[in-house]
């Protein structure tokens, strides 16, 4: 018996949520070609984008790639910018788990002005956070001083720690 891609899809967030992190990946790398095969080709770059997430999950960053590499440029054709920040998110965290960290940082940022450009504060803090992670990580302080101002200062909602760190950052600018 054949599986539809949308029972494929709730067997793999099923198995996301038991932390059955590989099985998942394969349950929506399924759905993914159903999909494709049905002429769904934004419901299929969804599905490589949580298998993409479910294989960082696994610890299998080369996977996770490869499953989220193109899929930004799916979501880009369809004007779907929401999702094209988050399929670059997910490439840009495989390619840090990859230790790829330039060409993570670069992602990172692609995603972070998408998200910008449709006033995600929130989701564009957080990748701009990842962004000055790694250049924290990597020995690039300043830059990534800089950057974090910048993520503090589009977030929706601070928390009181930001709200403080907002405060002392303005002496520094």
């Amino acid at each position: 018996m054949t599986l539809d891609p949308a029972q494929l899809d709730a067997q793999g967030k099923r198995a996301f949520e038991n932390k059955n992190f590989t099985e998942a990946a394969d349950y929506f790398q399924q759905a993914a070609e159903g999909y494709t095969l049905g002429r769904a080709g934004l419901q299929a770059a969804e599905m490589l984008n949580n298998a993409s997430v479910a294989f960082l999950q696994a610890g299998k960053a080369n996977e996770a790639l490869k499953a989220a590499l193109g899929t930004d440029e799916i979501f880009a054709g369809a004007k779907d910018i929401k999702r094209q920040a988050m399929a670059l998110g997910n490439q840009a965290a495989a390619l840090e788990a990859l230790s790829r960290n330039d060409e993570a940082i670069e992602k990172y940022e692609q995603s972070a002005d998408l998200f910008g450009q449709i006033n995600e504060g929130d989701l564009r803090a957080m990748v701009m956070k990842s962004a000055a992670a790694i250049k924290l990580k990597t020995g690039k302080i300043t830059d990534s001083a800089f950057k974090m101002m910048g993520s503090l200062d589009v977030k929706d909602n601070p928390s009181f720690f930001e709200r403080i760190l907002r405060f002392f950052m303005r002496f520094i600018k």
